[in-house]
């Protein structure tokens, strides 16, 4: 048996003190997750002018960064089953770091495709992370609370993504931009393609500092008093059920709960990763535009807090999962339906965009609500489970471009149509889906 893996321990035997270390730990990875992750918002209108990109292909930012996921997230769970946690942790920073430096040539020669691959690459190190740090800091503690700490594993997630889109805009992006982008159609080919060439070449900077920390982070969490946790410890209850089980497709629930996943974040990520071309629809410049993927953010926040003040006190983890997919189905329709002009918070816009922004507030506790239903009782077969779950993340990665198909062929507010099947699912599963344990059972 390999030696780290023979020296996990099991959740019960860890301090208070231990706890709140490996909490703060894993909230530190997830704040990496969301800085990588939600910068994307910012990088799909940059890449779309830089790159002179129809909203189609704008879009395949998400898809290369999170097909990865689906690729990925298998290998993961093997790798961490040979080399533990910490040392699979490192790995995953160091491909991330790596996928960070594709970055310089892609923006010398100004090649889509290569920054492609360093999205793909970035997203696969943290394919390896997420298959870790979730299935961890959901065992790291009562099921019951699962979702408080899921939520506050959110905040540092959304935390982050509110301030990368605005710290990567401040240094990329130059007060004069907004009139750089109304002369390109003006300029001869020869101008406008060294205009180009400056605008894409900003990314060099900033992407080789992130690739250095992310290199530093991943010797950092190595070295860390982080623990080896066995996730795949089982109690006699637990291995009862689980007797005769070969396969984690044995666990429908966990299935069902994979699907969810998928529909979820790609609702998410349409959500934030949208948001600024549809203030661009209501002739709302880049350079005003950029604060509203943080408003989407800091909407989900502000759900995460609800939750970890109402959960399990006031509300279960499931009614919270049932309340908030309902509201998101809500508010998809009142995107397409609403219309008139308002004035909030300094802007200029329609009504329907705010519906956008509180999607936040409906996407905020659904993550925390399916892992822990998704993962109960899988025993010795967490990992795995986890891995399956994180190959869901793939809905990142398709569900925009369903959203990019319709807004080119129809319009960018008719194509929030893709996100109501979606919610529908949703609800189905947080009312009935996560409670079937046999695929061919009433329950």
């Amino acid at each position: 048996m390999n030696k780290t893996i023979a020296a996990a321990i099991d959740v019960s035997s860890l301090t208070k003190r231990d706890t709140v270390i490996s909490i703060f730990i894993i909230g530190l990875l997830f704040f990496i997750f969301g800085f990588v992750s939600w910068v994307n918002a910012i990088l799909i209108p940059y890449f779309k002018i830089a790159c002179e990109l129809t909203h189609f292909k704008a879009y395949l930012v998400t898809f290369a960064f999170y097909i990865s996921y689906f690729i990925m997230s298998v290998p993961s769970s093997y790798l961490l089953k040979k080399v533990g946690f910490k040392k699979g942790m490192m790995m995953g920073f160091w491909t991330m770091s790596i996928g960070a430096s594709i970055f310089v040539p892609a923006a010398l020669t100004r090649t889509y495709e290569i920054f492609l691959v360093g999205l793909f690459t970035l997203g696969a190190g943290l394919a390896i992370l997420q298959t870790a740090a979730n299935p961890y800091i959901t065992v790291l503690g009562p099921k019951e609370s699962a979702a408080q700490r899921i939520s506050i594993m959110g905040i540092c997630n959304k935390g982050a993504g509110i301030i990368a889109p605005l710290l990567f805009a401040a240094v990329i992006l130059k007060a004069t931009d907004t009139d750089l982008f109304a002369q390109l159609a003006n300029m001869s080919a020869g101008e406008k393609s060294a205009a180009l060439d400056e605008l894409i070449r900003r990314v060099i900077v900033p992407y080789t500092c992130v690739g250095t920390v992310l290199f530093g982070l991943g010797l950092m969490v190595r070295y860390s008093p982080l623990p080896e946790i066995n996730t795949e410890h089982e109690t006699a209850e637990v291995a009862a059920a689980n007797m005769g089980k070969k396969s984690i497709f044995q666990f429908p629930y966990l299935i069902l709960g994979a699907i969810a996943i998928f529909l979820h974040v790609g609702t998410q990520v349409i959500a934030i990763d949208t948001i600024i071309g549809y203030a661009n629809s209501m002739n709302i410049p880049l350079m005003e535009a950029k604060v509203f993927p943080s408003y989407t953010l800091f909407a989900t926040i502000c759900g995460y807090i609800l939750g970890i003040i109402t959960i399990p006190k006031f509300i279960s983890q499931v009614n919270a999962l049932r309340l908030c997919t309902m509201l998101g189905t809500l508010f998809t329709l009142l995107i397409i339906y609403t219309k008139g002009q308002v004035t909030f918070l300094g802007h200029v816009t329609d009504i329907s965009i705010w519906f956008v922004v509180l999607l936040g507030l409906a996407n905020s506790l659904v993550w925390a609500g399916i892992w822990p239903l998704a993962l109960d009782g899988l025993g010795k077969f967490t990992k795995l489970g986890a891995s399956v779950m994180i190959m869901g993340l793939c809905g990142n990665a398709i569900m925009p471009l369903f959203y990019g198909y319709f807004a080119d062929r129809v319009d960018v507010r008719q194509a929030y149509w893709v996100l109501f099947p979606c919610y529908l699912y949703l609800v189905f599963y947080a009312v009935y889906g996560h409670k079937v344990r046999r695929w061919r059972s009433n329950l």
